[in-house]
C-alpha cells in the first residue's frame, strides 16, 4: 500500500473514476477541492510518476455586454424584419422602429445588416423598407443563444459553421475570444498500478512553525513536509520598463555619447513652424485635412518667433528674398502661418532650435517626437507614429557627413546588415535622401527621409552655413531590430508579450 497526502490521494482517485484522464476544472467538481489544491496535488503526483500533465491552448469565446443584450432581445436586424413581418410588406423605417422597440444606437447596424443579408431594400427618399423574404432563423443568433447559455464555450468545440460564424460577431464587436491554456491529468501505469495496491494517507504534515505549534510543543509530534528545491513553480514576473521605452532609452544614450543635445518642442503646433519655416507653400496638398490634423477650438494661436524671422519667411515664400530663389509667387497669409495644428512631423523642433539664441555652432541636436497624421491604419502605419529628429550645424559640412550619419543609425542603433540610399524629394531640403535598410531574415525596410536644409529655410533663421537634417520613423527602427513585422504589436496590451519579451 502506498502512502500518498490526502490532496493526493483524492485527486488521483478522481482522475481514476473520470477515466484516467480529465481537465483540472472536471477535477475541481468531482474531489471538491480548490483548484490550487488540485494544481499543487497534479504536481506532486507528476514527480512521484503516478500522473503525466499536458496542456492544450484552446481559443474561449465568450459575450460582451452588446452580445448579451442581443442574445436576450434578437440580433437587431432580426428584432427590425420581425416588425416589418407583422406590419405587413412595407412600411416606414420610423413604424416599423417604434414596432420593434429598436433602441436609437442600434438603428444603422440593423438598416445595415437587414440589407446586406437581402431580407429587405430601403428607400432613402421615402424611408421606407420593402420586405424580400422572411427569413428563418440563422446561424448567428443561434450562436448567441448558445454562449448566453454556457456562458463561454471554446471554439475547438464547435461546428465548422459555427466557428465561421464566430468571426463575423466578433467583427461586429459582439464576442471576445481570448486564448486560454487547458490542463489535462492523465494516469500512467505506474499510477494505475498505485491504485490496484491501495493507498494510504500519510502523517499529517506541516509546511512551517507557527507560534502555537511552538508554545504548546505540538511540533515535536508533526511531520514536515519535505522541501524539494527542484519542483515548479509558478511563473513570477518582476516590473520593468516597456520594451520598446527601453529601445528608445538605448537610442538616447547612444545619440548622447556622440555629443548630441535633445530639442523639445509643442505637440499643439502652429502652420508657421510646421510648414511656413520649412519653406512648404500654404496651398501644398500636405495641409489639408487628409494630411493633417487641425485644431478645432481654438483654430489659431500666436507663432513665438522674432518679427524679423516672420517677414524674413514671408518674403522668401513670395518672392524668394534673399536666398537666391524666386520664392513660390503668391501673397503669404499670417492668418494662415497662426493655424493650429497638431504636429505632423519631427522637423518643426529643429527650425524652433535654429531659432534659439543658445544655438551652438558648432552643434548636434536630436528629438523623439510623436506625430500625428490621419493615416489609413495598417501594419506599416499608424495614425500616431514616432521619429527621431535630428540636425547637425556646422561649416563645410557636406552629403558625405550626412550619409554616414544614416549609415551609423541603421548598422549600430537598428542592428541593419546593410543599407542603401535613394534621392528623394522634400520642399525643405536638397539634396535630399531616403535611407533604406537590411537585415537577414527581415527585409528590407524604409525608416524615411534626410537631407541638407535648402537656403529657403536657414538664411530666414539667420544661419549662413549647412545644416544636416532626418526625420527617421524610430518605431520602425525599433521593429528591425527586434524582428517584428506589425508596427501595431510595439503598442499592443498583450502583457505576455511584454513580459517575455527581452532587451534586443
Amino acid at each position: 500500500m502506498v502512502e500518498l497526502r490526502e490532496q493526493e490521494r483524492k485527486t488521483l482517485l478522481a482522475t481514476e473514476k473520470l477515466g484516467g484522464l480529465a481537465s483540472i476544472e472536471q477535477l475541481i467538481k468531482e474531489s471538491r477541492l480548490s483548484d490550487t489544491a488540485i494544481v499543487r496535488a497534479a504536481l506532486a503526483l507528476k514527480e512521484k510518476g503516478l500522473v503525466r500533465i499536458r496542456e492544450e491552448k484552446r481559443n474561449v469565446v465568450k459575450l460582451n455586454e452588446e452580445g448579451k443584450i442581443h442574445a436576450e432581445k434578437g440580433l437587431p436586424e432580426r428584432r427590425l424584419i420581425n416588425a416589418l413581418s407583422k406590419i405587413g410588406t412595407k412600411a416606414t423605417l420610423e413604424r416599423i422602429v417604434e414596432k420593434a422597440k429598436l433602441e436609437k444606437q442600434f438603428i444603422p447596424i440593423a438598416l445595415g445588416w437587414i440589407q446586406r443579408k437581402k431580407w429587405a431594400t430601403f428607400d432613402a427618399k421615402t424611408n421606407t423598407l420593402q420586405m424580400l423574404k422572411k427569413p428563418e432563423e440563422e446561424i448567428d443568433g443561434k450562436l448567441l443563444k448558445l454562449l448566453n447559455e454556457k456562458s463561454e464555450g471554446a471554439v475547438e468545440d464547435l461546428g465548422l459553421e459555427f466557428k465561421e460564424t464566430i468571426q463575423v460577431l466578433k467583427r461586429r464587436k459582439l464576442v471576445e475570444v481570448e486564448e486560454k491554456t487547458r490542463r489535462i491529468i492523465e494516469v500512467t501505469e505506474e499510477g494505475w498500478d498505485t491504485i490496484k495496491r491501495g493507498i494510504a494517507v500519510s502523517a499529517e504534515e506541516i509546511t512551517q512553525l507557527t507560534p502555537e505549534l511552538i508554545i504548546s510543543g505540538k511540533w515535536r509530534k508533526m511531520k514536515l513536509q519535505r522541501y524539494n528545491i527542484q519542483a515548479s513553480v509558478a511563473k513570477t514576473w518582476s516590473g520593468k520598463k516597456h520594451p520598446y521605452l527601453q529601445f528608445l532609452d538605448e537610442v538616447k544614450e547612444k545619440l548622447v555619447t556622440l555629443g548630441f543635445k535633445e530639442m523639445l518642442g509643442p505637440t499643439v503646433e502652429t502652420s508657421f513652424f510646421n510648414f511656413d519655416a520649412l519653406y512648404m507653400p500654404q496651398d501644398h496638398p500636405a495641409r489639408e485635412i487628409f494630411g493633417i490634423y487641425l485644431v478645432k477650438s481654438p483654430k489659431y494661436g500666436g507663432i513665438d518667433a522674432d518679427r524679423r524671422v516672420l517677414l524674413n519667411v514671408k518674403e522668401t515664400h513670395e518672392n524668394g528674398w534673399k536666398t537666391g530663389s524666386i520664392g513660390w509667387r503668391y501673397r503669404y497669409s499670417l492668418k494662415e502661418a497662426k493655424r493650429l495644428i497638431l504636429r505632423g512631423h519631427g522637423t518643426c523642433q529643429s527650425v524652433r532650435t535654429l531659432l534659439r539664441k543658445d544655438l551652438e555652432i558648432p552643434g548636434r541636436y536630436f528629438s523623439f517626437v510623436r506625430c500625428y497624421r490621419p493615416e489609413v491604419v495598417d501594419k506599416t502605419h499608424l495614425t500616431e507614429f514616432n521619429q527621431v529628429e535630428g540636425i547637425v550645424v556646422d561649416k563645410d559640412l557636406t552629403l558625405r557627413d550626412l550619409l554616414g550619419v544614416l549609415e551609423k543609425f541603421a548598422i549600430d542603433i537598428a542592428g541593419a546588415d546593410k543599407v542603401k540610399f535613394k534621392p528623394d524629394y522634400f520642399p525643405f531640403t536638397e539634396p535630399s535622401v531616403e535611407l533604406n535598410a537590411y537585415r537577414e531574415g527581415y527585409g528590407w525596410v524604409e525608416f524615411g527621409g534626410s537631407g541638407i536644409f535648402r537656403p529657403e529655410v536657414t538664411l530666414p533663421a539667420g544661419i549662413d552655413m549647412p545644416v544636416l537634417a532626418w526625420g527617421l520613423g524610430v518605431d520602425r527602427l525599433y521593429m528591425l531590430k527586434a524582428g517584428i513585422d506589425d508596427i501595431r504589436q510595439i503598442f499592443t496590451q498583450d502583457l505576455d508579450w511584454i513580459r517575455r519579451k527581452e532587451m534586443v
